[in-house]
């Protein structure tokens, strides 16, 4: 037997083979085993601990994704907040001021001029 390779999820079709195989063993009146880890029970014992596995993943996937949303909106109104004050700051003390630089906008001063690129002519 191979070495297994557990830190990887399975293929939602090989579960999906695994279930019909157990619902399928479920019709064999006469499957006995005195392998403990394939017996009918532990076969029951384990499908039911997946199903709450996957259950719980879910519900926790779906408060995920909400907290996801929520920091995602959250952060937005953060930045919009941010750009309605720097807005403010440059109405309220010019383009060229020490406080539009303190809220990190950079001084009309500072700022390069455009230059013209002299053409290079081809010979």
């Amino acid at each position: 037997m191979t070495i297994q390779d557990i830190i990887r999820r399975l293929r939602p079709q090989t579960i999906s083979q695994d279930i019909t195989s157990f619902h399928g063993l479920q019709t064999v009146s006469t499957y006995n085993t005195t392998r403990a880890d394939a017996s009918a029970a532990k076969l029951q014992e384990v499908y039911q601990a997946m199903l709450i596995s996957q259950q719980i993943e879910t519900e926790k996937l779906a408060l995920y994704r909400a907290a996801s949303d929520a920091t995602r909106l959250a952060e937005w109104e953060f930045h919009n907040a941010v750009l309605g004050m720097k807005e403010v700051v440059r109405g309220q003390y010019g383009s060229d001021s020490d406080q539009a630089q303190a809220v990190g906008l950079k001084k009309k001063s500072d700022r390069k001029r455009p230059s013209r690129k002299k053409l290079v002519a081809m010979a």
